[in-house]
């Protein structure tokens, strides 16, 4: 059985060819917006409504097959990478994002001075800069 098949059945989802081909967009890597997983599933389907890939994205991120990040001025991104609680840095020129391994080491990274109560477990932490080829070209100008 592959893996994404398998993926699918431990989190309780019906496996169908959509969600495969969204898995399978996700797994190449890359912070991608719901049009870049569109375009890359439709290479793999005859045809597939954008609404459905929200929808497919939406179930694979509460499953905890997909991550969903969303910085400041941006639309959505999705990513494969989830259970790490890495952190992401943003490129404010050309708005490339990158991905940060936790700033400690171990989960959730930061512990905030008020809980609230909660039983804290991950920490979402946003970096903002400029990217080396941003800086290139501020620097050429």
């Amino acid at each position: 059985m592959p893996a994404g098949e398998e993926l699918l059945r431990e989190r309780g989802l019906r496996v169908t060819r959509p969600r495969l081909a969204v898995l399978e967009a996700l797994a190449e890597g890359g912070h991608l917006e719901v049009e870049d997983v569109a375009t890359r599933v439709r290479s793999r389907l005859d045809s597939i409504s954008t609404q459905a890939i929200y929808d497919i994205l939406g179930a694979l991120s509460r499953a905890g097959l997909a991550r969903r990040i969303e910085p400041a001025g941006s639309p959505a991104r999705f990513e494969s990478r989830v259970g790490d609680n890495h952190h992401h840095i943003v490129c404010r020129g050309c708005g490339e994002i990158a991905d940060v391994d936790c700033v400690v080491g171990e989960r959730p990274c930061l512990t905030p001075n008020d809980g609230h109560g909660f039983e804290v477990d991950e920490a979402e932490v946003t970096f903002w800069g400029l990217c080396p080829s941003c800086q290139a070209r501020r620097a050429a100008d």
